[in-house]
């Protein structure tokens, strides 16, 4: 996606809000909700609304630069993304803390399903939960 190109009246990068945006998202650790993301943001001096901040996080997200997951309880989490190759994450529920792993057999899997029921351009999410070592130690 180019810089100049826009996305409901917004562009993803080249503002100030989205460099701004940029820069809270690299200084931030593991996936947190776009409402955690504009706290900081405005902790930080920043005035940006929290729409916009949904807006770019959203584009950020189709454009690959984003990774979303969804908590248990259905939120929308962000984090930048590590790498431009589709992958899953496995996620801690006791400290938030994810891990990128490639998922070929749910690959294999969701080309099958979609498949047999006569669906092309096929996407997906899979969000994988469990405790991290560290917290299955204490």
């Amino acid at each position: 996606m180019s810089a100049s190109q826009p996305v409901r009246g917004t562009r993803v990068r080249g503002t100030r809000q989205a460099e701004a945006l940029a820069s809270a998202l690299e200084g931030l650790a593991g996936f947190r909700s776009a409402q955690d993301i504009h706290a900081e943001l405005r902790r930080r001096g920043e005035r940006i609304g929290l729409t916009t901040v949904y807006r770019h996080l959203m584009v950020l997200s189709q454009d690959g630069a984003v990774d979303t997951i969804r908590d248990e309880d259905g939120e929308t989490l962000y984090r930048r993304c590590e790498t431009s190759e589709h992958h899953h994450h496995v996620t801690c529920r006791s400290c938030g803390r994810s891990v990128e792993v490639e998922g070929r057999a749910v690959e294999h899997w969701a080309d099958r399903v979609a498949a047999e029921a006569g669906f092309v351009d096929v996407d997906h999410t899979v969000e994988i939960f469990g405790r991290c070592p560290a917290c299955a130690a204490e």
